[in-house]
This record gives structure tokens, sequence and C-alpha cells, in this order.
């Protein structure tokens, strides 16, 4: 029979292959809202690595693919001020990586890439303002498949 004492250390073990934590890029072209992710994201545990713009997003990614970090979730903002947005981003990423798995988010939630995401090549959809729950959610979502 096993002690309480002796459960709790057991369960503190890392499990055998654990990938740590998931590794997360974050594009959107104001500050704020990139500062203000980054938080909740390392809240809950993630790694994060932050971008302005699409070409900055897929260079991030071409480098930590190389590298052989790469990250397992990218969202991106789908209109930015200066630079490329999402949509036109999401195939470059995916010509470097079929399998990327990359969130759209928007505060326009009339646009048809949000409605119509997949057919864009987007794994899932967040409308700003969305919350620390609903940006959890949709990782695990798209992590999930």
């Amino acid at each position: 029979m096993m002690n309480q004492e002796s459960r709790h250390k057991t369960e503190e073990i890392p499990a055998q292959g654990d990938p740590g934590p998931v590794r997360i890029l974050f594009m959107d072209d104001e500050e704020l809202v990139r500062d203000a992710v980054q938080r909740l994201l390392e809240a809950h545990g993630y790694d994060v690595d932050m971008a302005v713009s699409g070409e900055e997003a897929i260079e991030k990614y071409r480098i930590a693919s190389n590298d052989g970090n790469s990250f397992d979730i990218v969202i991106m903002d789908l209109t930015v001020s200066q630079g490329m947005g999402a949509k036109e981003a999401v195939g470059a990423l995916l010509e470097l990586d079929p399998a990327a798995k990359v969130i759209v988010t928007s505060g326009y939630s009339v646009d048809p890439v949000l409605t119509k995401y997949r057919e864009y090549g987007f794994t899932g959809v967040l409308v700003k303002p969305f919350t620390s729950t609903e940006l959890k959610e949709s990782i695990a979502d798209a992590l999930a498949g």
C-alpha cells in the first residue's frame, strides 16, 4: 500500500519524454495587445514569442523550425496596419510546415475569413476581445486537432 507521502513524490516526477511547455508564437501589431496576451499565455505556462507582422512571424517560425525548436501553435491577427496580416501569412507558414497549427484572431467578427477559417488554412479562430479562458480553450482545441 502506498502512503500519501510516497504517492506525492511519484506524481512530481515528470513523465518520460515530456516535450516541455507548449511553444506559441503570437502576432499582433498592437503593442498593448501583445503585452497583455504574452502575460496571459505565460501565466498559463506556455513558452511565448511575439511578432509584429506576418513577415516577422514567418521568419521566426522558419528559424525555430530550422533550429529544431518549432512552435506548436501560431496565433495571428487578421489585419495589421503595416505589413502582412494572417490571411496572407498563413499560406507561407503552411508552405514551411504543412502541419502548422495557426489560429486567426480579429475584432471584425463578420469577416469571411473568421466564418470560413478552415478554407483559408487556419486551425481555429478567436474573436477579439477574448478572455483568458477562451484563449486557453482555443489553444487546447488546436493542439487536439
